[in-house]
């Protein structure tokens, strides 16, 4: 299993467009990416999922990555998030 912590620069947030790039980007691999803010989680997959989370600007997600491809993924994410929230 992998995991970092990303803290969200986006003015607005992770809103609608953010988030289907994210959840684009989670689909390319096969391994299980989830999102937690607080008590919550989402899979990063699934775009109700992930805007459910109301990660504003300032918020710490704690994104974890388990599966065949999670270094990969972990990599990928982290670069994306760095690009796109």
């Amino acid at each position: 299993m992998k995991e970092f912590v990303y803290k969200i620069t986006d003015e607005i947030g992770i809103h609608a467009r953010p988030a289907g790039l994210l959840v684009k980007k989670a689909s390319e691999f096969t391994s299980e990416i989830t999102i937690h803010l607080g008590e919550k989680e989402a899979s990063a997959k699934k775009i109700f999922s992930v805007m459910s989370l109301g990660a504003k600007c300032g918020d710490e997600i704690k994104v974890t990555i388990y599966g065949d491809d999670e270094d990969k993924a972990a990599m990928e994410m982290e670069d994306f998030m760095k690009n796109n929230l």
